[in-house]
Order: C-alpha cells, then structure tokens, then sequence
C-alpha cells in the first residue's frame, strides 16, 4: 500500500499528517514496552506464604503476556476526533490493547472500551459525538495510510479501500482478529449483554467464528472479574481448528480461555460405532433412560441396621431405613444423595442414644456414618456407581435396557443399543465418542457439573442432542454464544432449526441473529456453492458477497488419467500467487492426491495436527471452519458420495477459498452444479 492518504484529508498537509501519526505508533510502541518491563519487574515475594506467592506471580505472568507487542500487528489501526464536548479526550486511538504513557495518559484506547464503540457503529445520520474518523493502513507492522471520513449531517460516507484491503489482505498461518474491521451488525453481537445467549447463523465468509471470539474477549475485558474466576471456554469441532483460531484472543491480549474440543470434554473415546446406533445414543430422548437405569440400581433394604458400640446395641428398622431411602430418592443427586443416607441412618442411632441418656454430639454422628454397619448398608441399599458401570449394564442386559427404556425407545431402538459380544466388565468395555456424552449426562447425575462463566460453541449444528446438553450444563448461567451454519451441518443427527440447539443447550431464551452479508469469500465462488442451498437448507437465506471476486472460480474437467496432473498444475499455479493454499480432497484419496504432489513441499492436515504450511492437502472432513486463499477441490462427486450428507459436505469445501477456487473432476459433477 502507498504511503500517501487515499481520501482527501481535512486536517492538513497529507505527509505530515502520516509522519505525525508514524511518531505517534513509535511513542505508543515505547509505551507499550515500558508497561511490559514495569510488569517483569514487579515481585511476588511480598505476598508472604508461598501460596500467595504462586498464585500473585502466575498472575504476574498473565500481564506480562497480555503487553506483548506483535511486531507485524497494528497497534492501533483508527482515530477519533470528537466533536462532543465532555470530559472525554478531544482525539481517541483505537487499538487491541490500552496504552498509557509515564504518566498514565491514554496513548491508545482498547477497542472494547465503551467510547470506542464509535469507531464501528458512528455514522453521518448518528455522528455518536464524533467528528472525524479515520483508518490506518498498514504493512505488517509499519503504518503506510490513512483515510478520513468526515460524520457530520448531510456527508455520504466513501466505500473504504483501506478496509476493503484488509479483508481481502492474503493469509497465511492461523485466523487473524478483525477488529480493524468490525462491521456495525458483528459490532451489535460482539457487545452482546453477558447474561445473554446470542446464537449467531452465520453463511460462508460473514466471519461468525471472528464475532464469536471478539464477543469472548470484549467480556472479558467488560466483566474481568467475574470471569476471572469463573472461566470462559472455547469449543470447537477438532484440534486442528482450535489451532487455526489459536492466535486472536492473545493478540487481543487475552491468554487465559481454555480452548477445546467436544472430545476433550466428553473423553477421547474412539471405538467405531454404526451411525444408526450412534444417532440414538445422541437422541435427547435417551436423557430419562439413563436416568431411570441410574436410580434402578437403589434396591429396597432386606434388614435395617444394628450399630454396636461397646455393650451397647441400636437397631434401625428396616421400615425406617426404606422410608429414608424413599425420601431421598430423585430428590437429590446420586452421589449426594449416599451421603445424606449414610448421615440420615446415623442421625437414627443418635435418636437411640439420646433416649437412653447418652449425650452424643456432630463427631459421633460422623464416625456412626462411616462405621463399616452403616457404609455396609448403604453398599447394599445404595450402591456407589461410575457412569461406565451403569452404560455397561444398560448395553448387557436387555431386561434392564427395556425397564430403563420405557416407551421412550422403541424395541428397534433398544436392539440397536445392545451389545452383540457385551463386554466382560466395564473397565475392559470400548467406548464410542457417542458413549462419552451418555457417561457425562451420568455423571451429572451422579455428582453435578462445575459450570463456566461463558461458552462459545462453534459449528454448533453438528452437535447430538445428548453433547449439547453436555455443553448446556457446563453453561447454567445462559452465558453462551453459540456459531454455525444449518447449511453446514454434516452428521446424521445435524440440527434443522436453531430452537432446537437452543432448547437441547437449555438456553430457550436465546436470541437468534443472522448473518448473511460475507466480506471474504467472493461472490462468484458463493453463488456457485449457493447452487447447492435448494438441498441441504432450502429455509435458509441465500448468502450475498461484497466482493465480486470476477474470475476466481476456474471449474476444470480431467480424464482420470489426468487428474492427478490436473491437481500438480493447479497447485503450481497457486504457489504463483501469494497466499495459503489448501487441496481439499474426498478423506479416501488424500494419500494419493499427496503422492500426486510429491515433488512440491506440502503438508497433510490431520484431526490433531497443528499445520501452518503454505500447502496443505486436507481430507474434505476436516475442512469445516477453516479457510485458504487459494482452494483445489477435488473431485467433488466423490466427496458427495463418502457420507448421508455428501452434499451438506461440498457445500463446505467450495466456502473455503478467499481468493480464488479451482474444481477438478473426472467424474460428472453433482447435477445442482451443472
């Protein structure tokens, strides 16, 4: 980019406007580092105990971090001038982090400061007190341009180059934020309230995973403490995603969000399963048979209990003992529920005591309730449990399934969940990742699950009922903010509407927001991949682009002899040009697509890699929520054909590209793409 304003300044003369603002980043930057080494040099050692000490340097730490200075990042990318007069600075920086000088003066202002929210949502029919907006342009992380845009009554806003330019700007390694281009409908969702559940279904290209992570990072930010301590996670559909979007919230300077997957919650489990059996393990309707299969495991005393101590003997009725067991029963959880029926139990020898004229006090009671009478009873009455236990039992033992089942699965139903060669016990049992979320709705049962602060879920419509409401627990605040897109959804039990996410979450009042406008994949490459909307989400609305992108779709027949020569000289065209490539294959041929490309440095994407090479060649499962500014595709009737929803699939791989997207095929292509 030139180093010259690219709209007429108002200001003054356009070079010492740019050298004025150059001195203002160095002061800003020299700021930034002097706050950074005033952090390194605090101590914990006046904390006192060691503890204290731990815990006042991990924090020590966590500053330090959040004052790096990304060398190729802008520090601040816009200004306000403001025309209100009020106690507010009369010109505002906007940048990713506060800056302060020596003297604690405001050289940048976060951009989740309530003041900047002009800079996203100012305009000339609402100026919000502003005079004068201007856009910074940048070369890794040197400032090249700027551009003013007056907001006074009556002024017809220019289309922006700057900001046109950083969108379209090529990428490479993992996703970048976007706070330098915000939009005003992204801006409304990131500021969202914190006791609010947004979902947001967001079409290829609206950057809804970018709103997601900012709306993350401006709570923070709005609501330190509180969520400090309760936490924020951020869920998403692999590692190699969470990899992808690793590096925004510590560019935003925010390093403490735990960042993981559904199978980093529910447990690694990977023993293959039927998708017909795991879409009835992911049915909600599976929620009460747990339920009824945990407490079926409580059995009706066949004698009440004799406590000796000494000479002395107390007895507890078997009557009184069933009459405790069913006052306690699905009133409390599982786990507590076996305290409470050893302490209750005690409590009734104590009763004895005292009527003899003992005195027995709070420690008697305890040491009642773990003397080997009262925990042999509660052993036999109320068994302690492990989910696998209960899964075990359910899945061995058809007479137990069918009086947990009721008439909430049927008899089909019921065959498919039974095991054909039941395991010999529980531990020696193979899990399938449908299995880890019926283990944790058991563990809820069993003893109740911490919850978060806040939840960002990402490609939330892949998810089962049963792993949403494994999600919804960890949330019971209603702080959530769920992502997707319904034409995305690639699992046999992909959600139909956003209610129902929501509901299965237990998030009912959440608010639904729809993004349609995309700003990254051009609208040649979005209209051809909308051909497939009609089958995979016909309610949904047709996806627009602002960019035109003219000539970034290439569609290329090839023999099956040439194909993998027509996949070579696509990749070397691509390598011509700057920017990420990534060759996007049916999972099937990814060893010979890589073999085709031996002769060119590349990478293959793997569910946990964490890739970050110019080429790589990705299996079309893994493609989801991940984008290139090049795209191969190859052979997209295959990858139609590899699952149900082949063509919910395709509909994914042809979004990927922001630049330019090539489409190889010797096969026919599917019919909605001809």
């Amino acid at each position: 980019m030139p180093a010259h304003q690219l709209a007429p300044d108002i200001t003054g003369d356009p070079a010492d406007t740019l050298t004025a603002e150059r001195r203002h980043l160095a002061a800003s930057r020299a700021a930034l580092r002097a706050m950074r080494e005033h952090a390194q040099s605090l101590s914990s050692d006046a904390a006192g105990d060691w503890v204290s000490q731990q815990i006042l340097q991990a924090l020590l730490d966590q500053r330090v971090a959040a004052l790096a200075d990304h060398a190729g990042t802008p520090l601040f990318f816009g200004r306000l001038d403001r025309a209100a007069d009020d106690d507010l600075p009369g010109t505002i920086y906007v940048g990713r982090r506060h800056v302060h000088d020596d003297r604690s003066r405001p050289m940048v202002i976060d951009w989740r400061a309530p003041v900047s929210r002009a800079f996203y949502q100012a305009s000339p029919s609402d100026p919000m007190g502003v005079a004068l907006r201007r856009r910074f342009g940048y070369h890794g992380g040197d400032l090249t341009a700027y551009e003013d845009e007056p907001l006074t009554q009556g002024v017809t806003l220019q289309h922006s180059k700057i900001l046109t330019e950083e969108i379209e700007r090529p990428r490479s390694g993992p996703m970048r934020d976007i706070v330098a281009t915000i939009q005003p409908d992204q801006d409304e969702i990131v500021r969202s309230e914190l006791g609010r559940t947004v979902c947001v279904q967001g079409a290829p290209g609206t950057g809804k995973t970018a709103v997601g992570l900012h709306r993350a990072a401006y709570l923070l930010f709005t609501h330190r403490e509180k969520l400090a301590r309760s936490g924020v996670m951020i869920v998403g559909p692999n590692r190699a995603f969470l990899s992808y979007i690793s590096s925004v919230l510590p560019a935003l300077g925010e390093v403490k969000v735990d960042q993981t997957t559904v199978a980093g919650i529910l447990g690694d489990h990977s023993a293959p399963e039927d998708p017909a059996v795991s879409a009835v393990k992911g049915d909600a309707r599976i929620a009460p048979v747990l339920r009824r299969a945990l407490w079926m495991h409580i059995v009706k005393p066949a004698e009440g209990l004799l406590f000796t101590k000494g000479v002395n003997r107390y007895r507890v009725a078997d009557h009184e003992v069933r009459e405790i067991v069913a006052s306690l029963r699905g009133t409390t959880r599982y786990g507590p529920g076996r305290t409470a029926l050893a302490q209750r139990l005690a409590h009734m020898v104590l009763v004895r005591m005292e009527q003899r004229g003992e005195s027995p006090d709070d420690r008697v009671q305890d040491a009642v309730a773990r003397s080997r009478p009262v925990k042999q009873l509660v052993d036999q009455v109320w068994p302690k449990l492990t989910p696998q236990q209960v899964l075990h039992r359910l899945f061995s033992d058809p007479e137990f399934l069918a009086a947990a089942a009721k008439d909430d699965l049927t008899a089909s139903e019921q065959a498919l969940l039974l095991w054909a060669k039941p395991a010999k016990s529980f531990r020696s049992a193979k899990w399938s990742a449908a299995d880890g979320a019926l283990m944790d709705e058991l563990a809820d049962l069993i003893e109740r699950t911490a919850s978060l602060g806040h939840l960002v879920v990402d490609e939330a419509q892949d998810l089962s009922a049963m792993q949403l409401r494994a999600l919804g627990r960890r949330c019971r605040t209603g702080s959530a903010t769920v992502l997707g897109d319904l034409a995305q959804g690639t699992t046999p039990w992909s959600a139909r509407s956003w209610t129902e996410v929501l509901t299965h979450l237990g998030f009912e009042e959440g608010a639904v927001t729809e993004l349609t406008l995309g700003f990254r994949v051009p609208r040649e490459i979005l209209d051809y991949a909308a051909r497939l909307l009609p089958s995979v989400a016909p309610d949904l609305a047709v996806p627009q682009s602002l960019r035109p992108g003219v000539g970034s779709l290439t569609v290329r027949p090839a023999s099956d002899g040439s194909l993998a020569g027509a996949v070579r000289e696509a990749a070397r065209e691509a390598l011509s040009r700057e920017g990420s490539i990534g060759v996007i294959v049916p999972d099937d041929s990814v060893t010979a697509v890589s073999e085709a490309l031996s002769h060119l440095e590349h990478r293959v994407l793997s569910p946990d890699s964490a890739e970050e090479h110019r080429l790589l060649v990705i299996p079309a499962t893994l493609a989801k929520g991940l984008e290139y500014d090049h795209v191969i595709v190859v052979e997209p009737a295959d990858i139609v054909d590899a699952e149900p929803r082949g063509l919910a699939r395709l509909y994914v791989v042809l979004t990927r590209a922001v630049t330019s997207l090539t489409v190889l095929h010797a096969r026919e292509l599917p019919a909605q793409l001809c």
